[in-house]
């Protein structure tokens, strides 16, 4: 895998802008005829540097009008009780990442639910339900003031 260059770099910030981008408009914002620019987009690509292309949705329009952050502990440290917790998070759609973290909690996930409602049924009926969980904290995101979510690119 050799580090990308400038060009590169280019590529990868004008990507993370618009990932439905053509190759004929990203030669040309990045300075490239058509050909270079799409030999070094498959070269990103095969290196890892660009893992998947998808839409960014809006989850107001799609009626998820609560996001929270949720610290997620443990009283007992068990490999195969983590594993199991990791598993079953990954299936629930709702829980949009989970990292596991150093500090006071085990795990942070985010979540959204539709209203405050459906988020303390799938606190009670779901969440807290997970192998391994003995407390739980919430913070719900009041007002989103950052979601860029691209990555800085050196």
């Amino acid at each position: 895998m050799s580090e990308p260059d400038k060009l590169d770099r280019a590529i990868l910030g004008a990507l993370q802008k618009d990932g439905r981008m053509p190759n004929a408009r990203l030669a040309e914002t990045v300075g490239l005829s058509e050909t270079p620019c799409a030999r070094r987009l498959k070269r990103l690509e095969q290196d890892g540097y660009i893992e998947r292309y998808r839409a960014v949705l809006s989850r107001r329009a799609l009626g998820y009008g609560v996001f929270a952050f949720v610290l997620v502990r443990f009283a007992v440290h068990d490999r195969a009780l983590a594993d199991r917790f990791e598993r079953e998070v990954c299936a629930i759609e709702r829980i949009l990442s989970c990292h596991n973290v150093s500090g006071t909690a085990d795990y942070i996930l985010q979540i959204v639910a539709t209203d405050l409602d459906d988020y303390g049924t799938f606190m009670r009926d779901q969440l807290r339900s997970l192998p391994g969980v003995t407390s739980v904290e919430s913070s719900l995101s009041l007002r989103e003031v950052k979601a860029d979510g691209g990555l800085p690119l050196p």
